[in-house]
């Protein structure tokens, strides 16, 4: 039986291995193909517009990981531009929610194959160029399903964003939010 010191001396190095375990420093991800998984999508117009002739082909090649977790939606990846899902907002969200949402990243994966920086410094969430065109696009797909004004606020409204900055994406997009409500004392 090997006796291991805690902690270690802060001088020496850590080792995983003086502790009895081991694990992988770089780990191969597991990549799904988009087009198994979300169908149809090549034939919306709005995504045909995203990547125009080359949609089909788009769509084909992207990939797609799956993660477990309550907590997250959907996004891509700025390593390599893969589109990274929650199962559970899968299984869980608004049907039309998620729709809009995948509208969006394919927006985001057109930005990333473009050289496009997705999580551009400076920038807050409300005013980042790359968020404000993947807005635009799926909110004209939701104007398209008939959303109203309404609606297409309360989708903007994701728990990263506060009222203030929600009201600043909002604004940003061209939309009119109600007034703040007051406190009343």
């Amino acid at each position: 039986m090997m006796r291991v010191t805690f902690p270690p001396p802060m001088s020496q190095r850590f080792d995983p291995s003086a502790l009895g375990v081991s694990y992988p420093r770089t780990v191969k991800l597991e990549y799904r193909r988009f087009a198994d998984y979300f169908k149809g999508f090549d034939k919306v117009d709005a995504v045909r517009r995203i990547f125009g002739d080359r949609t089909s082909q788009v769509l084909r090649s992207l990939r797609v990981e799956f993660f477990s977790s309550k907590w997250g939606y959907m996004g891509v990846s700025d390593e390599d531009g893969h589109l990274v899902v929650s199962a559970h907002y899968l299984r869980t969200g608004d049907r039309r929610d998620i729709y809009l949402d995948v509208v969006h990243e394919l927006v985001h994966v057109k930005q990333f194959r473009d050289g496009r920086q997705l999580f551009p410094e400076n920038f807050e969430y409300s005013t980042a160029p790359t968020e404000i065109e993947a807005y635009k696009v799926c909110i004209a797909e939701g104007r398209r399903l008939g959303m109203t004004d309404k609606q297409v606020l309360e989708y903007l409204r994701v728990p990263w964003m506060d009222d203030k900055e929600w009201r600043r994406l909002a604004r940003n997009l061209g939309l009119h939010p109600p007034p703040p409500r007051t406190k009343r004392r």
